[in-house]
């Protein structure tokens, strides 16, 4: 119990750790008195780290075991967050202390499940799943208030060092909660372990991470880092496929990842991670960007979200004990629809409490979509007897980790192209509809004067009207843009739906193996009887 503790720990401290630079990248470049484009590799650096690490890390698994990798990892992890503030004038040594950071944290994640599928007795899985859903989904909602109480009450030193300070919380559960074991000895006729492979298809992934995460910023395939990255990454993943059928690695079992209901899940694992961009990006975005909040006030509006997504999860643990696991998935999806098609009604009139209904259906949503997808994530690792294989488990949580971060990087890069074009859109649509001496625009500059009239001179006073003026017509493209975004994830909800719709039905379900569990906890007792 105190090893899986552990590595829920680790993975929520990963978690955490990526959404403090995410939510605090502002004021960290203010801090550091850093220009927007070496901010903006900040975040980057340190999730291409954590997408390096996802396919390596099945490699690290299988030839150290969990506790070696964790317990290195964790130390690691906990050195550079103590030493990134002192890096902050040396620009270089920050990016160093970052990728370290993504490199060691990355292992928290794949090793969590892994651990805990294994180690966790299979009537108490789904108690399991909501614990490690729960550690996930809570953390990213909490990033944005205790980031503004920190830069309030602190510094912005403590973004690096809370983490700091809790990683030796996990380092202690690692210790006395999973027992060492004996390094992994290759069977007789067995291939030799090769880390080539590993290393092609990890940098290639981290590559084309990075190129993803840069590219709107970059302007895509008219940037020449963009190219290089994408095209670097793209040969790299493909040198590491011919490496591996060339030379097969007894680490990987590719065919175990090309079934069927593993290929929908990991797309369910992509639309989730669309969808929550709701959350995440689209409201933060415009209560920023249109009402002007800073990351604490828009924390107060994402805070108190914990606590429908914390009981939709323990509702979730109660029906997967009774029903199949992909009806919770499915009623996740649709409550997240549901959600967004009321956010696609926002105006420039709303504020944090406007979303307040729409969020509780969204975030009940996530609750159940969440836990039902891992749900059904291992109860299809389990009917395929793939816990019975070190090599199958390993492969299984690396494959996920990757669609989760690679996943997660698709739906945001698209999102932030499709933000942005919405944007210039709705702009020119409706900077064609103003002309100049029509009746609606000659009473706006004439309200708008009125109102800047009693503080400056007319020069000014036109001058201020006029800007004011497209600022409004900018702040109703962006909105509108919104809106459209959130029609976006609306049908992406959806459209999960029809892959849900396409999963296989399982044998052994969560039912069948809790009334397992209890009749041979019955059998015993009465044979101790």
């Amino acid at each position: 119990m105190l090893g899986i503790f552990a590595v829920l720990v680790g993975a929520s401290l990963a978690t955490f750790f990526g959404r403090l630079l995410s939510v605090g990248a502002p004021d960290l470049r203010g801090a550091l008195s850093l220009d927007a484009d070496s901010a903006s590799w900040i975040t980057t650096t340190y999730n291409m780290g954590l997408m390096f690490i996802g396919p390596f890390s099945v490699y690290l698994g299988g030839i150290l075991g969990p506790r070696r990798v964790l317990l290195g990892s964790a130390c690691i992890f906990a050195s550079t967050c103590v030493f990134m503030p002192f890096a902050g004038q040396h620009l270089a040594t920050l990016f160093v202390l970052l990728a370290l950071a993504g490199l060691t944290g990355g292992t928290f994640y794949p090793l969590s499940l892994s651990f805990i599928l294994r180690n966790l007795p299979q009537s108490y899985l789904h108690l399991g799943i909501v614990a490690y859903a729960v550690d996930i989904i809570v953390t990213t909602h909490v990033a944005h208030s205790f980031e503004g109480w920190l830069i309030g009450e602190l510094s912005w030193r403590w973004l690096f060092w809370t983490t700091a300070i809790l990683t030796p919380v996990m380092i202690v559960l690692v210790i006395y909660g999973i027992p060492p074991q004996p390094l992994p000895k290759p069977k007789p006729g067995q291939p030799s372990l090769s880390w080539r492979g590993f290393l092609y298809a990890s940098l290639g992934a981290a590559l084309l991470y990075g190129a993803l995460d840069q590219g709107q910023r970059l302007d895509w395939w008219r940037s020449g880092i963009f190219v290089s990255m994408f095209v670097t990454g793209m040969f790299l993943i493909a040198a590491g496929l011919v490496r591996h059928f060339s030379k097969p690695n007894p680490l990987v079992n590719y065919p175990f990842i090309r079934r069927w209901n593993t290929v929908l899940l990991a797309m369910t694992v992509i639309f989730f991670r669309f969808v929550l961009l709701a959350a995440v990006v689209l409201i933060p975005s415009y209560l920023g960007a249109i009402q002007g909040y800073r990351p604490e006030e828009t924390g107060n509006v994402l805070l108190w979200l914990a606590v429908p997504e914390f009981l939709a999860g323990v509702f979730a643990v109660y029906l997967l004990g009774r029903i199949d696991a992909r009806l919770i998935l499915a009623a996740g999806f649709a409550l997240v629809a549901v959600g967004c098609l009321m956010d696609s009604q926002i105006t420039t009139l709303w504020s944090g409490s406007t979303f307040d209904v729409s969020q509780i259906v969204l975030a009940v949503g996530e609750g159940l979509a969440f836990n039902g997808m891992v749900g059904t994530i291992v109860l299809d690792l389990l009917n395929s007897g793939g816990l019975e294989n070190a090599a199958d488990v390993l492969t299984f949580g690396g494959f996920f980790q990757t669609i989760r971060l690679f996943g997660g990087e698709v739906g945001a890069s698209f999102m932030q192209f499709f933000l942005h074009n919405r944007q210039v859109f709705h702009y020119d649509l409706l900077a064609m509809g103003i002309q100049r001496g029509s009746e609606p625009v000659i009473q706006r500059s004439q309200f708008l004067s009125a109102l800047l009239r009693p503080h400056a001179t007319k020069d000014v006073v036109a001058g201020q009207s006029a800007d004011l003026f497209l600022a409004s017509v900018q702040r109703q493209a962006f909105t509108l843009s919104v809106m459209d975004s959130f029609m976006l994830l609306a049908y992406a909800a959806t459209a999960c739906l029809l892959v849900v719709m396409c999963l296989r039905s399982l044998k052994v379900g969560f039912p069948q193996i809790i009334a397992a569990s209890t009749a041979a906890q019955s059998r015993s007792k009465k044979g101790l009887v």
